[in-house]
């Protein structure tokens, strides 16, 4: 009889601890935002990191080819900035919009968003691949890659080929975040991350590809993280979120709820993008090409310090778009005071790390011949961007803060006051008319960074305190 009860009664424990798996991450959105921030912004931090070595791992392999392949490489992230934005930013408008369905307690409505937020970038993807193939060579002739072309050619056709993959992965990737579900989202890009370290030197110097080989295993892992996000969604069905075209309906509404937040995080990459092709064209100007390699190589480093950062404010995209759609607006400023807080600290930890381990990290893209004489380049590089790290988090926090609540214009303002005022005229006006040339560029970016940042602060200050003076929003879709 024991034995019998037992068989019998495993289903009903599995399907309630499969109950408590859909709705843990939910619960946690919907909690304490302290806490929620932490659980959700953690796994998201690990995610990044494992990408960050990947991105690590792929500059040092690619810098053994020499630094013209690595130039090369910097001359196509302004675009690929670009490609990835429009990712990205359509991901942010996803999260937000599901995440305030979710906190309005509107489950069909969270489905219906998630699929729409599928099908725009199916679209999408159609639309920017053949484009971004076809006008590839004159953009990077256009952007100074000179003597680098080639390589930048090869590596960009096989990039920009699947752009499908990376634009769906960052769709799927927002829908578990609007969840809280990270975890899931950890483990995929833990796993992506892996294939293509692998991939890299095989492909790179084994399969004798070279830069292509870099751009292959790119092309690869990401289409693998796709089929693991689809393979949680559509085979184990254990998400909160449903993946389904039954539950599409297609609504002009919920198509510009998600774009009046994509579309502005999107043009916040263009313009990032935008600075990143002034500084190039600085410091080809003032200094070279190798000037170039030296920026590609040491800001990757730099993206290191930017992971708790950027991790912390997807969260707070999350925890404030459930705040707002349950018009609980004194959580957005406990969320927001939190984060800010958090981030400083933190951003004064990574200062004073990289300060002192800079002349060895520099060491990790100066281990060829063909790259040896960008090490104190690189050092002197990452001396300077550490001073604006404890001001990156206030800055970053506050266009979470918009974002989860629908207001990506104000987020995209603050990117334009940052990227196309202070840090392109810092730069150039400390490079060209002060002559201090290559160190002026540098110098120019943590001066624009830094005020950016506070205009950003002030601006979602006053924004949550009239939320709460008002006691209500906008209603939600």
């Amino acid at each position: 009889m024991t034995e019998n009860t037992t068989i019998t009664s495993h289903p009903d424990a599995k399907m309630t601890e499969r109950q408590d798996a859909i709705t843990e991450g939910v619960a946690v959105l919907t909690g304490d935002p302290k806490r929620a921030i932490a659980q959700i912004a953690g796994p998201i931090m690990v995610a990044m990191l494992f990408q960050a070595v990947y991105n690590l791992a792929d500059a040092v392999w690619v810098a053994g080819l020499g630094s013209d392949a690595l130039a090369a490489v910097g001359f196509v992230t302004p675009i690929f900035m670009i490609f990835i934005g429009l990712g990205s930013g359509l991901g942010a408008g996803v999260t937000s919009a599901v995440s305030r369905r979710i906190g309005a307690g509107d489950r069909a409505g969270a489905d219906n968003a998630a699929m729409h937020g599928i099908a725009i970038v199916l679209v999408l993807s159609a639309i920017v691949t053949p484009a971004l193939l076809l006008f590839l060579e004159p953009l990077v002739l256009a952007l100074g890659a000179g003597e680098t072309a080639g390589y930048a050619i090869e590596y960009g056709l096989i990039i920009f080929a699947g752009t499908v993959f990376i634009l769906f992965a960052d769709i799927l990737y927002a829908i578990f975040t609007a969840e809280g579900n990270t975890r899931r989202t950890m483990y995929a890009v833990a796993a992506s991350a892996v294939l293509n370290i692998v991939l890299d030197p095989i492909l790179i110097y084994g399969a004798g590809m070279g830069i292509a080989g870099a751009g292959w295993a790119t092309l690869i892992s990401m289409a693998a993280v796709c089929a693991l996000l689809l393979y949680w969604s559509l085979v184990r069905k254990d998400t909160y979120i449903a993946i389904n075209w039954g539950r599409f309906s297609p609504n002009g509404h919920t198509t510009m709820d998600i774009l009046t937040v994509g579309i502005p995080a999107s043009l916040e990459f263009v313009l990032m993008s935008a600075a990143a092709i002034v500084i190039n064209s600085l410091l080809v100007q003032v200094s070279g090409p190798d000037a170039v390699a030296v920026y590609t190589g040491g800001w990757r480093i730099v993206f290191f310090a930017l992971i708790p950062f950027i991790a912390m404010s997807i969260a707070v995209v999350s925890v404030a778009g459930a705040a707002y759609g349950a018009r609980k607006y004194d959580k957005l400023k406990v969320a927001h005071s939190f984060a800010v807080q958090s981030g400083i600290l933190i951003g004064l930890g990574l200062s004073l790390l990289t300060w002192f381990l800079a002349p060895f990290i520099s060491w990790i893209f100066t281990y060829s011949a063909g790259s040896t004489h960008l090490a104190g380049g690189i050092t002197a590089f990452l001396m300077t961007m550490c001073f604006f790290y404890p001001f990156i988090a206030p800055g970053m926090m506050s266009a979470g803060v918009f974002e989860g609540t629908g207001r990506g214009i104000f987020a995209l303002a603050v990117e334009f006051l940052r990227n196309l005022v202070f840090i392109a005229v810092s730069a150039w006006a400390l490079a060209v008319p002060l002559g201090m040339g290559e160190v002026g560029v540098w110098w120019g970016i943590v001066a624009g960074n830094i005020l950016g940042s506070i205009a950003g602060y002030l601006w979602a200050r006053f924004y949550i305190a009239r939320l709460i003076a008002i006691g209500k929003g906008p209603e939600t879709a």
